[in-house]
């Protein structure tokens, strides 16, 4: 009995601080929101071009070209310096190429920092450009024995927008990438996109494991880390989305617990699904030729797809030993038939759990790693921002660390 009225305390105190975290989560973070959208937009990136070009020793020579128009010099201050995020880690041979960079330095681990030589005020526009080589971006046999995968997502900004983002790579030695993309005259793969407020766009280029001299060591290093500074009010709120990402595994493993049981939970399972297309050669309705890459006609908007079916990698011709090993989103050509290709397309779907299977707890391993997640996920200045973003109380917490101390002391 002593021990089921402990239980029963200490489910009302799990149930109560849950409660608590939430409300105080979210009186901070809708604050947050109403004041951020009633001060308006900052700035906003007019252009936003990365051109990728891997080395031998596959690492990657990136030049970053930025476009970056100040909206609001009065609310926050002038622009005077950014932070943009990068690959990872793992990046040497920083270099600013443009004469309005008057310091350039590596920030906060996985962002470089970009003083400018003046103050930028409302209605100017900022154009610099930098470089740097970047590592650790490829994993060798990631989807499919005996290639080489890197993928790319650039840094993101969480409050202000991206009109136009340009991912550029050199195709020299490709054998696939994902998604579709145009293919430039000067051997470029481009990627053209948009992004709103704390977008992210994320591709795949693949390569045969002899393309390069790639390091089976070296694995892709995803960012899991905080770009931000130290402000007290963004600590607290990562406090709380870390502490509501702990209750909820919690709660979630008795769930779990429960369910599989039940035979009501289960795992997700990959599921390839393949598709096959063939494209006339040129435009039906005004007769231009198809640039590489492309689905409709720039010109007159007419699709150029002549047939698309489902199928199944059985139906993939012997011949065509290099298609049926296809694991990875993209579009690969075929080469026994003219202008056909096959789309592969990787998504998840649930696998019932057997009613006779076992089931074993993720523990102690599972509520950390999902932690982790969660304070990443808070740390709003992962991608890049203006002035470090709490600098000059990018969040419009209207918190001060003056503020802290004194109800700390009292």
């Amino acid at each position: 009995m002593r021990t089921e009225r402990v239980r029963r305390k200490t489910g009302i105190l799990f149930a109560a601080a849950a409660v608590a975290a939430v409300i105080l989560a979210a009186v901070l973070l809708f604050g947050t929101k109403n004041r951020a959208a009633a001060k308006g937009d900052l700035d906003e990136i007019l252009n936003y071009t990365i051109t990728i070009d891997v080395n031998e020793d596959a690492t990657l020579t990136m030049l970053y070209h930025i476009e970056w128009k100040v909206l609001d010099s009065t609310s926050e201050g002038p622009l005077e310096w950014v932070h943009i995020g990068v690959g990872n880690k793992h990046f040497t041979k920083l270099t600013k190429l443009t004469s309005n960079i008057k310091t350039i330095s590596k920030y906060q681990t996985s962002s470089v920092r970009v003083d400018f030589d003046r103050k930028y005020k409302a209605g100017e526009v900022v154009v610099f450009e930098f470089s740097l080589v970047q590592d650790y971006m490829y994993q060798m046999d990631l989807l499919t024995e005996g290639e080489t995968v890197y993928e790319f997502t650039p840094g993101w900004f969480d409050d202000c927008k991206v009109d136009e983002l340009i991912i550029r790579w050199n195709s020299d030695r490709v054998e696939s990438w994902s998604p579709a993309c145009e293919v430039e005259s000067d051997g470029y793969l481009k990627w053209t996109t948009s992004l709103k407020k704390g977008g992210r766009y994320k591709i795949d280029v693949t390569y045969k494991n002899t393309a390069f001299a790639f390091n089976a060591n070296k694995t892709i290093e995803r960012f899991s880390g905080n770009n931000g500074s130290s402000n007290p009010a963004k600590g607290v709120v990562i406090f709380v989305v870390c502490l509501i990402g702990f209750l909820f595994v919690v709660s979630m493993t008795c769930v779990k617990n429960y369910s599989s049981g039940a035979n009501f939970g289960g795992t997700t399972e990959r599921k390839i699904v393949r598709t096959r297309i063939e494209y006339y050669p040129s435009c039906p309705a005004c007769g231009a030729p198809r640039p590489e890459g492309k689905d409709n006609c720039e010109y007159c908007g007419r699709s150029f797809i002549k047939s698309e079916e489902k199928i199944e990698e059985k139906d993939i011709p012997a011949e065509e030993k290099e298609l049926r090993a296809k694991k990875s989103d993209g579009l690969y050509r075929y080469t026994s038939s003219p202008n056909t290709y096959i789309r592969v397309n990787v998504i998840n779907v649930p696998r019932p759990r057997s009613s006779g299977s076992s089931h074993r707890s993720g523990g102690g391993g599972c509520a950390h790693s999902s932690c982790a997640c969660a304070c990443a996920c808070a740390c709003a200045c992962a991608g890049g921002g203006r002035a470090g973003c709490s600098t000059k109380d990018f969040y419009h917490t209207n918190v001060t660390l003056r503020a802290i101390r004194k109800h700390t002391k009292q």
